[in-house]
């Protein structure tokens, strides 16, 4: 099938340029050429959008218990092509998976669908049209280089990729950042059937670091962060597995808090003083059992790292905010308990923290996202990133190690 566009297309042009510099740290022709192979069956004008991936880098499993993150918007993303259409489909073509097409008149809620994009792609249709935003139809070409299911929030870049396909195409770019991450999340939780906080598509919607603090989970005050650690390479790696079919296990962390804020009264662990907590540890064991009192515990230290993380970023204090990543690594490990699931005997997480550990030049490790599968976060000096790589990829294979960089811009349409 043709290409609407081809590689020298996108080579030549300044905006272009411009826009990968922005965006991307990896080689210019191979943005152009995944850009043009896009454009393969499209006819018409043909718009480009962008939804990266995000690292959280400290605030593990705090937001949905009104909590406070640090997140970073990454360079891996997913990118459409995309022609509106006067018909009332919504069709994506996504590399490596069946067709999707959704009618626009169809946002019923469907637990059949659930874990599905079509799911998605109703959700975001209804979060639209309850807030009287416009919603029309187009056609999408994707690919995506966020590995599924591993931690790095690629149902939230799927999520802010549609809200902004519609936002620019139907409603004038008009719509903000925090109500595309709220549809985001109400499609997530509702349609997708993942009762995810909003830390994901804040970050991805918002773009660069974001320090957020959770206290109205519908309005977060959420302000951009100025990371001065240029020096210092945060690496993601894929240690196996996917939690896509962990749901069950993920829900229980934030059931845990819950149940332990219910004996205070409170819906979250947000509204309980944490000296109140202290002097009711007996209680709560009795009443809610060892693992969610634990896990209570890691709130409160976990919300306070977050914020002397924040003070270590403002104060350009390298040392100081890596050791609070790792000790976020172990409070996950021991108290949360997200590092593997209860019939995990591969436990790849453990594995990949533990080898980490053993590489000489290592400054910080700790599990990364959801948890349960997936994806570990170490930093270390960039000039160390691609020794490290040939380290680990014997383990995990090269493929599965990534040498990011933050970027700044979170989902936008791309100038090409």
């Amino acid at each position: 099938m043709a290409r609407a566009l081809d590689k020298n297309y996108f080579l030549n042009s300044s905006e272009f340029r411009v826009s990968h510099k922005e965006l991307y740290n990896n080689g210019i022709e191979l943005s152009a050429e995944r850009y043009s192979r896009l454009t393969e069956g499209l006819t018409g004008s043909i718009s480009f959008f962008s939804s990266p991936g995000r690292a959280e880098l400290i605030g593990n499993h705090t937001d949905h218990n009104n909590g406070f993150v640090l997140a970073a918007t990454v360079d891996l993303d997913t990118v459409a092509a995309v022609v509106s259409s006067d018909g009332d489909e919504i069709i994506i073509n996504s590399e490596g998976y069946p067709q999707v097409k959704v009618c626009l008149c169809d946002y019923a809620v469907n637990k059949d669908e659930y874990g599905t994009s079509s799911a998605l792609v109703r959700g975001v249709i209804k979060g639209f049209l309850d807030r009287g935003f416009k919603i029309g139809g187009f056609t999408a070409n994707t690919s995506s280089n966020i590995f599924k299911g591993a931690g790095v929030s690629s149902s939230a870049a799927f999520e802010l990729l549609l809200c902004e396909i519609l936002n620019v195409l139907y409603n004038g770019g008009a719509i903000d950042c925090i109500t595309k991450a709220v549809i985001s999340q109400y499609a997530e939780n509702e349609y997708f059937g993942k009762p995810s906080g909003l830390m994901d598509q804040l970050t991805i919607s918002r773009g660069g670091v974001s320090f957020m603090d959770f206290a109205d989970t519908k309005m977060p005050v959420s302000e951009c962060v100025k990371w001065d650690f240029s020096d210092i390479s945060p690496v993601i790696i894929n240690c196996g597995g996917d939690h896509c079919n962990l749901t069950a296990e993920y829900a229980e962390i934030r059931q845990d808090m819950h149940d332990v804020a219910a004996v205070f009264g409170k819906p979250s662990l947000r509204g309980v003083a944490e000296a109140d907590f202290y002097k009711k540890i007996a209680e709560l064991h009795k009443q809610c059992g060892g693992r969610a009192v634990l896990r209570a515990k890691h709130f409160f230290d976990e919300n306070a790292r977050v914020k002397k993380a924040l003070s270590a970023i403002n104060n350009n204090d390298a040392g100081a905010f890596l050791e609070l990543i790792n000790q976020s690594g172990v409070s996950s490990y021991e108290q949360l308990q997200n590092c593997y699931a209860k019939s995990d005997a591969g436990q790849n997480i453990p594995l990949g923290l533990h080898f980490s550990a053993r590489y000489p030049h290592i400054l910080a490790k700790r599990v990364h996202g959801g948890g349960f599968a997936g994806t570990i976060l170490v930093m270390l000096e960039k000039s160390y990133s691609a020794d490290f790589a040939e380290y680990m990829k014997d383990l995990f294979g090269g493929d599965n190690i990534f040498n990011l960089c933050i970027r700044n811009k979170g989902t936008t349409k791309v100038e090409v």
